[in-house]
């Protein structure tokens, strides 16, 4: 296993975008803060044959930006890629107006957008190189918070639009998204020593969903808890929620944002009070299987 890193995901985006185009400073464009005129300036350069990535903060990426992104983007299908740092929680002492708890759910409704929320240092070089390789929109998710890292590089291997089961498990399934799924894998590693087997799978494109990997543990386990650092409606819950309903319908419990705003404060003590971490997402593991026994 390769040494833990620890960095913050906008950190690991910035550094892959370099390994891609190396060092150029005539290729970097300040619009100020004016996302929506950033975005058109992105769909400019889309259509002239460039691959524009478009980075601000994820709520003014996508929130302020909405209507460019849906009208002058994803509608013409321009080969635009849109980096919302600073999402969620972990956002910390910058305060509710600026935790993005809805970007996810913002950017998946959009028709022919890709959504990706990479769990790591590694994981988010990957994903930087398959958005950029991909022809067409994508949003990618990143994070302000410098977190540990717990792929390793030497096998990681990234699809875009596969999940990633990370720890197998028979009792119930916990399938997690970007900064607190090292939290989930931590919960699942400290309650196999308990004797619980819960599954752990990792998916990092939101959209498209990996429709198999959420059936085939819904039918092989009987039960799932989702986990997101994103408010419970729009996110992960929702889409997992999508896909079991239609395939094989099981009780799905929701770990996130539970439909609140956030509050200015140290980022590791919001994620503990808004139960992001990992003594939380181990309780209601053993609480669920607890109800199936």
């Amino acid at each position: 296993m390769a040494e833990t890193v620890k960095k913050a995901t906008r950190e690991s985006f910035g550094e892959a975008l370099c390994e891609l185009a190396k060092e150029f400073p005539d290729r970097f464009f300040d619009c100020g803060i004016a996302e929506g005129n950033m975005i058109g300036v992105a769909a400019g350069m889309a259509a002239a044959g460039k691959i524009p990535v478009a980075a601000s903060f994820a709520m003014f990426a996508t929130g302020r930006a909405f209507e460019q992104i849906r009208n002058s983007v994803a509608y013409p299908g321009l080969n635009v890629k849109i980096a919302g740092s600073h999402a969620g929680i972990s956002t910390g002492e910058d305060g509710a107006t600026h935790q993005c708890i809805e970007d996810i759910g913002i950017m998946r409704a959009i028709p022919n957008m890709v959504v990706l929320n990479p769990a790591d240092h590694w994981e988010m070089k990957e994903a930087t190189k398959a958005a950029i390789a991909y022809k067409g929109p994508v949003y990618i998710r990143l994070g302000r918070l410098a977190i540990d890292s717990f792929n390793d590089p030497e096998t990681y291997s990234f699809e875009l639009g596969k999940g990633i089961t990370l720890h197998e498990g028979t009792d119930v399934t916990v399938i997690a998204t970007g900064l607190v799924v090292n939290e989930a894998l931590k919960a699942v590693k400290e309650l196999e020593a308990e004797g619980i087997s819960a599954r752990l799978i990792n998916i990092h494109t939101i959209k498209p969903i990996d429709r198999d990997i959420i059936i085939k543990a819904a039918k092989e386990t009987g039960r799932i808890i989702t986990v997101e650092e994103h408010n419970v409606v729009g996110g992960l819950a929702d889409a997992v929620s999508e896909v079991v309903t239609a395939e094989c319908p099981v009780k799905i419990t929701r770990i996130g944002v539970q439909d609140r705003f956030g509050y200015s404060g140290p980022a590791w003590e919001l994620l503990d009070k808004f139960e992001l971490t990992q003594p939380h997402i181990a309780r209601v593991i053993r609480e669920v299987v607890a109800e199936n026994k």
